[in-house]
């Protein structure tokens, strides 16, 4: 077993990672010319504000009185400069946003295996094309357009990581940072010949890269006060800029100015998704080469939005643009290449240019698209997909194969199989012949894995003559699609033993009532909201009247709600709040050990400690969703047992390591206990997709991780997460492997069947991954991929984990009997 068990992981870690060689190879081409305006650019310098996280509505709406929080930006908008609305792409998140920005293209499909932290693959972008480019903000960004940097013309100040803390007192003070030390910058320029000839020279880029919107946004909402002073800091902050770069410079005239955001954000404080709160963002641009602020009278009608009138910004002319758009706009105006991967299309009602330089910068434009459809007219989408088939068609045959091998290991002790001999012969000549012609084409080692890994697998099921079967599970796959799906499952299993005859049982009666009430309570959380959408603290506050052995579950409900009112007071994270979360977390897997191995004992030991550990990372309703699980998880147990012994079949009451004498024929197992396999996946996928908490993964809110750090570090928020996400599919696990040894299934059989049922949804996902539309698209079919081939990953690792956590014990002191006289 044990064998078994290392093979069918390495299997399965090839068939996980084959998706991102066979969808998700980089899309970028490179080889291009980069092609510049040859007239003079009205431009020497441009500085570029991007605000992080500020939405469309937020900069252009109006106070109640009438006035703007934002007077300097709004005086630019309605006499200096030309104002728009620019549209972003999902995935809404601060890396693709500035690269879309500043390089002029979106999302490159094969960062999904980077965590949207960098790109994989070098790019261009206007910084690389400029003189000098001086940056100033996030760690998180600013390093990611040096490293891509020919040269050393880039040059990044940032502040310490430590700083962008979600508990701040007032977040504002990284955009304090960054207009200080511009300031300061141009102050000491001038006893530095150096760097001040530097400064002096054209095509030069300052970059400020203003965070504190952003983080007001995810710790307080965009709608509190501190994310509104924050803008009206960043306005502030701007005008005073601005005149300090015009008194260096002698107001040449010289100078352009773009101001706007690399995303928004929702109300509840997220961005990622495709809302329109979240890819609405403001775009003004004013200065050297600019068109001045227009009236017009005529009504502007925008597809989608109707905003205008709210703003009260109908009499002045709008000009929206694709993000990708001013990429190309920025290099026009300073008169740099277009960086060589650029979709975006010139904006050119922003110009304020002869029209002779209007149409050298469309010809320009024009011609650096051409250059890249030159490139792949050469063949590169054709070859970009040419190996596609051909390595799908490999993995499906080693999905099919290994499926079918698992089902013969099953059969194998049950039936006698013929064996051909002739078939290792013709294995070996099909491997050498996929060998020669993978030598042939002179293709990557991961491909010879890819199409040699059936070969092995489909002789060990063809040497058994065995023909696979289909499986009926279309059910469990529309159900990561559908939420509301679950809810249709629990309801008819809640009816299970009144279809069964198990509820006429006078003895049955209480458990299956219990069986029908839990059902119908977890069948509500596919029907709530996605978590995340409307952080509702409160709702964390448990009922304080516990038992005494249920102390931690309720230390665990107020450390939130405790941690949420030191956050609005700006006090920061409590650390008694944060020793008590990691002292939970870290017990939540060795204090079940410490309990009793009979079932009941073991069992609440375990839902306990994971229960305590999922209410701090909860923001909402959620919350309630392991304790109803776990109920419905007893009465699973229940109602197994019950079943079983009306077949004549005693139950066990201990989960201690043992190996059962009674072997159960896999032909009763299917036909009599075919029913708990399914009910073991249904609800594995209902623990996942239950409360929504995979789906509120891809819209980034940390507010489910304050009782635990408050400091921005993706790998151990996102860790956090995840875990949360895993705490419902463990109880499961847990009670699975509680019922096999209370009810002496055989475990083997039983886990080996899962896995079946586990692997036909995988290759049903394997299809359905796409490398085309939007982001939003493109990850939701990772994810179903990626969810079950983790969910049979982790059925193999988890296997083992829930064993030893349900059967073994660990005594930390040897008990002496007293003995009296």
């Amino acid at each position: 077993m044990i064998t078994f068990f290392l093979v069918g992981l390495a299997v399965h870690v090839v068939f996980f990672l084959s998706i991102f060689d066979i969808y998700f190879t980089s899309p970028l081409v490179h080889g291009m010319t980069p092609q510049t305006t040859p007239l003079a650019p009205p431009s020497s310098r441009l500085v570029l504000f991007v605000a992080d996280g500020l939405r469309a509505d937020s900069l252009f709406t109006l106070l109640p009185d009438g006035s703007s929080r934002t007077p300097y930006l709004r005086s630019v908008i309605e006499e200096t400069g030309t104002w728009g609305v620019s549209h972003t792409r999902v995935p809404t998140e601060s890396r693709p946003g500035h690269v879309a920005l500043i390089a002029g293209f979106y999302e490159d499909v094969s960062a999904v295996a980077k965590g949207w932290k960098e790109n994989p693959v070098e790019f261009d972008s206007v910084f690389n094309e400029s003189r000098n480019t001086w940056c100033w903000g996030s760690p998180d960004i600013l390093p990611m357009f040096a490293k891509g940097a020919s040269g050393n013309h880039v040059h990044t100040h940032t502040y310490p990581a430590e700083e962008e803390d979600f508990a701040s007192t007032d977040a504002s003070r990284l955009d304090t940072w960054v207009f200080t030390q511009v300031k300061s910058f141009f102050q000491s320029s001038e006893s530095n010949s150096t760097l001040k000839a530097s400064l002096l020279e054209d095509k030069n880029i300052f970059f400020l890269h203003l965070l504190g919107i952003d983080t007001n946004g995810h710790a307080h909402r965009p709608m509190s006060k501190e994310y509104l002073d924050n803008i009206v800091l960043v306005d502030r902050g701007v005008a005073e800029l601005v005149d300090v770069i015009e008194d260096f410079f002698g107001r040449d005239g010289r100078t352009t100015y773009v101001f706007t955001s690399d995303h928004g954000m929702t109300n509840w404080g997220s961005h990622g998704a495709g809302h329109p709160s979240e890819t609405l963002t403001p775009l003004v641009v004013w200065g050297s080469g600019v068109s001045k602020a227009q009236r017009v009278t005529e009504p502007q009608l925008f597809e989608g939005d109707d905003f205008l009138q709210d703003w009260k910004l109908e009499h002045i002319r709008r000009v929206d643009v694709n993000q990708a758009d001013i990429a190309p706009l920025m290099a026009s105006l300073v008169g740099l290449p277009i960086p060589v991967n650029s979709v975006g299309v010139l904006p050119l009602l922003y110009l304020n240019s002869s029209d002779k330089f209007k149409a050298e910068s469309m010809y320009t434009n024009a011609i650096q698209v051409l250059e890249q459809f030159k490139v792949k007219m050469q063949g590169l989408v054709y070859y970009h997909t040419y190996d596609r088939f051909f390595l799908g068609c490999s993995v499906v045959l080693g999905f099919v194969g290994w499926t079918s091998y698992v089902i013969l290991i099953i059969l194998r002790t049950h039936a006698s199989l013929n064996r051909p001999g002739v078939i290792l012969l013709l294995s070996v000549s099909v491997a050498a012949v996929i060998t020669v012609f993978l030598l042939l084409q002179r293709s990557p080692i991961t491909y010879y894995i890819y199409c040699l890994l059936p070969v092995p697998v489909w002789y060990s099921v063809l040497k058994d003559s065995f023909v696979l079967v289909a499986f009926g599970i279309e059910l469990l796959v529309v159900s990561f699609f559908h939420r509301a799906m679950l809810t249709v499952g629990l309801a008819v299993l809640s009816l299970w033993p009144l279809l069964t005859g198990l509820f006429s049982k006078a003895k049955v009666t209480f458990r299956s009532l219990s069986w029908f009430v839990a059902c119908l309570c977890l069948a509500f959380f596919p029907l709530m909201p996605v978590v995340g959408r409307e952080a509702n603290l409160h709702l964390k506050q448990l009922p304080t009247c516990l038992p005494q052995q249920m102390l931690l579950v309720a230390v665990c409900s107020f450390v939130p709600l405790l941690t949420h009112s030191s956050l609005l007071q700006k006090r920061g994270l409590p650390l008694l709040n944060q020793i008590i979360s990691w002292s939970t977390l870290a017990s939540s897997i060795l204090v079940p050990l410490l309990s009793s191995t009979r079932i009941f004992y073991r069992l609440f030991s375990i839902f306990l400690s994971l229960t305590s550990t999922y209410l701090l990372l909860s923001t909402g309703s959620e919350a309630l969703f392991p304790p109803v699980l776990s109920w419905l998880m007893f009465a699973w147990i229940n109602i197994e047992q019950e079943a079983l012994l009306t077949q004549g079949v005693p139950g066990r009451q201990e989960v201690e390591s043992v190996t059962s004498n009674m072997c159960i024929s896999y032909f009763f197992l299917f036909e009599n206990k075919k029913q708990t396999l399914y009910r073991q996946v249904f609800f594995i996928i209902t623990a996942f997709f239950g409360t929504g908490n995979i789906a509120s993964i891809n819209s980034f809110d940390p507010a489910s991780v304050y009782c635990f750090l408050t400091v921005f570090n993706p790998f151990i928020m996102g860790g956090l997460m995840m875990w949360k996400v895993l705490i419902p599919f463990i109880i499961v696990m847990c009670t699975f492997e509680s019922i096999q040894v209370s009810t002496q299934l055989s475990s083997r059989s039983l886990f080996l069947v899962v896995l079946v049922i586990s692997d036909a949804m995988a290759l049903h996902f394997f299809f359905m991954v796409q490398d085309y539309g939007s982001w939003l698209d493109i990850g939701t079919s990772i994810s179903h991929y990626v969810i079950v081939m983790s969910m049979t990953i982790f059925l193999m690792l988890l296997s083992v984990v829930t064993h030893l956590l349900t059967s073994k014990r660990l005594i930390l002191w040897n008990r002496h009997k007293m003995h009296f006289p």
